[in-house]
């Protein structure tokens, strides 16, 4: 595996902050229950969605020469019950950004998530 420079991971992690808070609305995540996609080049099945999220604008907290942290998100209403299996991260543009395994990359105090009750993310740090 290589290794890249300080100034190499900065470029990239600015380069992704840019990415997240373009377009003309504000960056979401997404969770879902069911199967998650292969890869973020698959659609993900609306049916699934359990709870969006809505991060401000600029959605990035910080950036550090190892991750970029988000701000938290509003307090999204379960629109569906069901066990949260993983997220998808959307730029302002609605584009993917990034998927998450819930367990594995993102925590959640409750993955079982009630219909009508309330979730937030107080923080995600993602890295490169």
């Amino acid at each position: 595996m290589s290794k890249t420079s300080v100034n190499a991971r900065l470029s990239m992690i600015q380069a992704f902050a840019n990415f997240m808070d373009s377009g003309s609305q504000s960056a979401t995540v997404i969770f879902y229950d069911g199967v998650q996609p292969l890869d973020p080049s698959v659609a993900a099945d609306s049916n699934n969605a359990l709870v969006a999220l809505t991060f401000p604008e600029p959605c990035i907290k910080e950036t550090t020469p190892t991750y970029v942290e988000f701000h938290p998100t509003d307090i999204g209403t379960v629109i569906k019950a069901g066990t949260a299996t993983w997220a998808r991260i959307y730029n302002g543009a609605g584009e993917v950004a990034a998927d998450l395994t819930v367990g594995t990359d993102i925590s959640l105090a409750n993955t079982n998530l009630a219909l009508g009750g309330t979730l937030f993310i107080q923080s995600i740090k993602l890295r490169p």
